[in-house]
This record gives C-alpha cells, structure tokens and sequence, in this order.
C-alpha cells in the first residue's frame, strides 16, 4: 500500500503544505465547472474563474508557463462565456446550444494555429525545448484553447477537443508529477462524455420543438 501511495504522491513530498492545499481546491472547483457545464448551467463560468486563478499561480510558481497560459486563457475566455450564455437572443431567450458552422470552423482553426505559434514562440523565447513534454504542451494548448472558445460559444463540438485534450492530459500532469490534477483530467474525461450525450441531446429536443 506504502508502494503504491508513494508512486502516486512522493513527489508532493518536495511541496509546500499550501501549494498542495490550493491545488486541491483548484481542482474540486474544476470539477463543479465541467459539472456545471455538463449540466448547461451559467454556474461553469464563476466556479471555473476560481480554479484557473489558482492554477495560474501555482504554474507561475512552478514556472510551467504552457500551463499556466490555457489558465489564463480560460479566465478570460469565462468572462467572454459568461457574457454569451446570458446574452438574450430575443425577450425570454438567451443563447442556445448549437452546432458549429462555417465561420466558426474556420475561426477554430484559426485558433488552433495562432496557439501553435504563440506557445512555440514563448517556449523559444524562455529555452523551453528541454523534452518532449514541451512539444506536447504545446499541442493540448491549442486543443484546450479552440474547445474554450467554443464551450464559450455554447457550441457542442467544444466536449470533443476536451475529451481528447483530458485524455492526453492525465498522462501528462502525471509525468509531470501533479497526481492530483492527473486525477482531475481523468475525471473531466468521463464528465465530458457524458457532457456531449447531454447536450446533444438537449440540441434534438430543441430541433424537434
């Protein structure tokens, strides 16, 4: 048992007792948010604000800097998704769940690209290329910036770029030895699948009404 544990947690050994406090409650308030989101209520937005604030300065603090700028970029993408989901389309309704149409495509690949070089000029400029890893992170932060745009825009396909981003995450945070958020992300990937069938089915009930 001693074995296991410190496989999973030796590494917290080396932390400070309030980082590891903080990251906790970072990642129980991630989990309210992608429960929160599954569930299509405005609530995903607050609760996820006080995870991403968090993680923002403990990933300065561990100067994991790919990291720390999807949170920073969630933080500010949940102001911009809390505005959205609030805004009345018309008298008694506010923006619905909807597919993604052209436009949109082209703009989320536009995103994907920007992000790829945007975190490969940051990791050139501060000589991040040490390991594979970089390359990776590089990779989830533009899967995780194109699926926070669209979760923003209540747009369904957002659940798919984090299926994928979480799947590649648990890994990952593990390798990088946060067991914790590793465990998060296991998590968020089962929460988002559900998410998908929720919304989509909210989208046919609204389509044949």
């Amino acid at each position: 048992m001693s074995t296991i544990f410190d496989f999973f947690f030796s590494q917290y050994k080396e932390y400070a007792t309030i980082d590891i406090v903080l990251e906790i409650i970072a990642v129980f308030f991630g989990f309210l948010s992608v429960w929160f989101s599954k569930q299509n209520k405005i609530w995903v937005f607050p609760t996820g604000m006080v995870s991403t604030i968090i993680f923002v300065y403990l990933l300065l603090k561990w100067e994991l800097l790919g990291d720390m700028m999807i949170n920073a970029y969630y933080f500010i993408m949940s102001v911009y998704g809390w505005y959205i989901w609030t805004r009345k389309v018309d008298e008694t309704h506010v923006t619905p769940i909807s597919k993604i149409n052209l436009q949109e495509k082209k703009m989320a690949v536009f995103i994907f690209i920007a992000t790829l070089i945007f975190v490969y000029s940051i990791y050139n400029y501060f000589d991040r290329w040490t390991s594979w890893v970089a390359y990776v992170d590089t990779f989830t932060t533009a899967i995780f910036f194109v699926g926070m745009w669209l979760m923003a825009k209540r747009k369904i396909e957002n659940w798919l770029f984090w299926i994928v981003g979480n799947i590649i995450s648990v890994p990952l945070y593990f390798y990088k030895g946060f067991t914790f958020t590793s465990l998060q992300y296991f998590g968020f990937t089962f929460i988002a699948i559900f998410g998908y069938l929720a919304w989509k089915k909210n989208l046919l009930n609204t389509q044949s009404t």
